[in-house]
C-alpha cells in the first residue's frame, strides 16, 4: 500500500461494524486519520471496540441512517468532536435476493431501497452540505457489480445498487466544481465471514478481499484521486 499520510484528516466510516467497514476503518487509522465509526447495536459496538480500540482519534456513534434525524445528529456530533468531515466512506448495505419479482414483498423491497439507497442519499445530503462550506471533501459509496445489469431473482437489490451509481453520477455533477469528489466502488462478491457461511461451496479464492477494497477507497480519498469524479470503480478480484 502506498505510504499515505492522512494526519489531520477526518473520515466518517458508516456501516463500520461489517466485514468491509471494519477493514476500511482500520486502513484509515493506519494512515493517521481521525475516524468516526458508526454502529447499530450493542453487539456491533463491542466488536468495534475490540478490533479498533479506543483512542482520541476514534469516535463511536450509534444510529439508523435510513432516518434523516439520525443522520443530522451524526453529522452534527462528528463536527462538534473533530471540527470537520473530510471523507465520507459509506459502507452501509444489505442483500436480499433469490425471489422472482412476483414473490418479493413490499417490506423486502423497501428494506433494499432504504438500506442501500436512502441511507446513501441522506448521508450525501448532509455531509456534502458541510463539505461545501469547507470547499473540499471526498465521498465514496459502495454499489455493486450486479447494479450494472439485472440477472433475475434480485430485482430489489439490483435496483437499489443501480440507484447508488446514478446518485453518485448526479451528485458529482453538482459538486465537482466545489472541490468535492463523489465516486463509488462496484465490488463483486466480498470475501467476508458472512458470505462464506452463505456460500460454503463457492470458490472463495476468486472473491475480492476487504483489504483490497479498503485500499481503493483510501486512494479515492486521497489527493491522487482529485481528478476522478462520478466514477463507478470495478473491484472484482478474480471473479
Amino acid at each position: 500500500m502506498k505510504d499515505y499520510d492522512f494526519s489531520g484528516k477526518v473520515a466518517l466510516v458508516t456501516g463500520s461494524s461489517g466485514g468491509l467497514g471494519i477493514e476500511v476503518a482500520r486502513t484509515f487509522l493506519k494512515v493517521g486519520a481521525s475516524v468516526i465509526l458508526t454502529y447499530h447495536s450493542s453487539d456491533s459496538l463491542q466488536s468495534l471496540q475490540k478490533i479498533c480500540g479506543v483512542s482520541k482519534n476514534i469516535f463511536l456513534l450509534r444510529g439508523d441512517f435510513t432516518k434523516e434525524d439520525d443522520v443530522k445528529i451524526l453529522v452534527s456530533e462528528s463536527i462538534h468532536r473533530f471540527g470537520r468531515i473530510d471523507i465520507l466512506a459509506n459502507m452501509i448495505g444489505a442483500y436480499i435476493a433469490g425471489k422472482p419479482v412476483t414473490e418479493i414483498d413490499e417490506k423486502e423491497w423497501d428494506d433494499m431501497m432504504n438500506i442501500n439507497l436512502r441511507a446513501a442519499f441522506l448521508l450525501s445530503k448532509h455531509v456534502i452540505a458541510h463539505m461545501t462550506k469547507q470547499s473540499v471533501g471526498k465521498v465514496i459509496h459502495v454499489a455493486a457489480r450486479s447494479g450494472l445489469k439485472g440477472t433475475g431473482f434480485d430485482a430489489a437489490y439490483v435496483t437499489s445498487k443501480s440507484g447508488v451509481i446514478r446518485l453518485v453520477e448526479s451528485i458529482s455533477e453538482e459538486v465537482k466544481s466545489k472541490g468535492i469528489n463523489v465516486n463509488c466502488i462496484i465490488p463483486s462478491i466480498i470475501d467476508t465471514k458472512e458470505n462464506r457461511e452463505a456460500m460454503p461451496s463457492a470458490d472463495h479464492t476468486k472473491w475480492v478481499m476487504p483489504l483490497d477494497i479498503a485500499r481503493v477507497i483510501l486512494f479515492l480519498s486521497s489527493d491522487d484521486a482529485r481528478s476522478i469524479n462520478g466514477a463507478a470503480i470495478p473491484v472484482y478480484g478474480l471473479a
